[in-house]
């Protein structure tokens, strides 16, 4: 069987937004946007290889160099016309629903950010981002795990994400993840089996993602509603605002951003009495994973930082109770102060938190990261850090860039850089920066 659709036309899905004639307009002039253009086509092209086992976007792109994506827009809607498409889409040469799903969810996006965001601030911007998608559901059920943790993983951890998640399920609870495999995926496969023990099918899996690390993680094929948020900053908002708790497993450089973005809102003095639980979660064998993790919050952000979570090994059923917990608080203090159990408007979010960081070697060097400033403006230095390293990881350009300048040179205060070094060495032993291929490292770290 060949591994290329020559051609193929698809026709959009009933729940894709009908455009008015001033937003098709719009969407025709952002069509002779080249940059935009590449962007959209890298999604797309991202989507069509749901299941690939490459984090390799070069790779992903090379193999087909040829493929080209078209709108055509028609009085049924908007077609895409598609040449030289992966066959791993298609079934008897008709493309697999829920990737047809996921690439109109792509597209519904790009239209939103391409005709309507503007000049708006960033928590308007995730705002009715997530409104367009319809995520937002008045009944507030179900509650929302956010579930985040490697992609690169063993899989005695994927089984763990599933019994985890299978345990949220039996709860009714759905699943928010970054959409990609790994840790991203076993949570609902798990909490799928378990939702429809309780008939509650089809549950709530959530993916959110953004355009710049889609093609290292496609969309998995559980999740059933697909957001694309136009930058790393506002997908970390948007899985925060929707968050009734927040479940971590481990994972490598991506996992630990998202665990010290966590720390630098709950560690914001704003956000002292916002309820916004966070449960690090391992199997037995696992559990050194956290303690290092334990060890480096507790040296860099202190005992106040380690208070802000709980660490749960072993015990699937455990973190599923204190995810309920979580959802109830939560609902017993937006109910308090009459706010939407849908989107988490009390918490605030920070402007340097939003400040798009662009990972290239002059910001990187640029980092503060010393102990002489409060702590949560230091999580906020540490979570740019692993930003950087994903991106030096995964993303096309930042790749480009470290081959062509070299690694990134990050400086810390001695009192940092050891635990660092300690951390960076084990993700690496562990497997846990990259999927496929031998890893590089895009950094080194020496103190200041």
């Amino acid at each position: 069987m060949s591994s290329i659709i020559e051609q193929a036309t698809i026709t959009p899905p009933p729940s894709m937004p009908i455009l008015s004639r001033s937003e098709l307009e719009r969407l025709n002039a952002s069509a002779h946007d080249t940059a935009l253009q590449l962007l959209f086509r890298q999604c797309v092209l991202a989507v069509l290889n749901t299941g690939s086992a490459s984090d390799d976007p070069a790779e992903l792109f090379s193999q087909y160099s040829a493929f080209r994506v078209t709108l055509v827009p028609t009085s049924r809607g908007i077609l895409l016309e598609l040449k030289q498409a992966p066959a791993r889409a298609f079934v008897d040469g008709q493309l697999i629903e829920g990737i047809r799903e996921h690439l109109y969810a792509v597209l519904r996006d790009f239209i939103w950010m391409s005709t309507q965001l503007g000049e708006q601030d960033a928590s308007s911007a995730v705002f009715q981002l997530l409104r367009n998608a319809s995520l937002f559901r008045l009944d507030g059920e179900p509650g929302l795990a956010v579930c985040w943790g490697g992609h690169s993983i063993s899989s005695a951890e994927y089984d763990y994400t599933k019994q985890v998640g299978y345990e949220l399920g039996l709860r009714r609870l759905g699943v928010v993840t970054g959409c990609g495999p790994g840790a991203m995926k076993g949570p609902m496969k798990g909490a799928n089996l378990g939702l429809a023990k309780q008939r509650r099918v089809p549950g709530r899996f959530i993916g959110i993602t953004e355009p710049g690390i889609i093609a290292a993680e496609p969309p998995n094929p559980i999740v059933n509603e697909l957001v694309v948020l136009p930058d790393i900053e506002k997908r970390l908002e948007a899985f925060v605002r929707v968050a009734h708790c927040l479940i971590i497993f481990p994972g490598g450089p991506g996992t630990a951003e998202e665990l010290l973005y966590a720390l630098a809102l709950k560690m914001d003095p704003r956000n002292r009495d916002c309820q916004l639980p966070m449960i690090l979660t391992a199997s037995r064998e696992q559990a050194g994973y956290f303690e290092a993790i334990d060890e480096f919050v507790r040296i860099t952000l202190g005992e106040e930082a380690q208070s802000m979570y709980q660490i749960i090994i072993d015990a699937p059923a455990d973190v599923a109770r204190a995810a309920v917990a979580g959802y109830q608080a939560a609902a017993a203090r937006r109910f308090e102060r009459q706010e939407p159990m849908y989107y988490h408007s009390e918490l605030v979010v920070d402007g340097e938190l939003q400040r798009r960081f662009e990972p290239n070697h002059e910001n990187m060097a640029s980092l503060r990261l010393h102990r002489a400033q409060e702590r949560f403006v230091l999580a906020r230095e540490l979570r740019k850090l692993f930003s950087g390293i994903v991106a030096g990881n995964i993303k096309q350009a930042t790749v480009a860039r470290i081959k062509q300048f070299g690694p990134f040179e990050i400086t810390a205060e001695p009192g940092i850089t050891a635990p660092l070094d300690r951390l960076l060495d084990s993700f690496v032993r562990q497997g846990r920066m990259k999927i496929s291929g031998n890893y590089q490292p895009c950094y080194r770290v020496k103190p200041s």
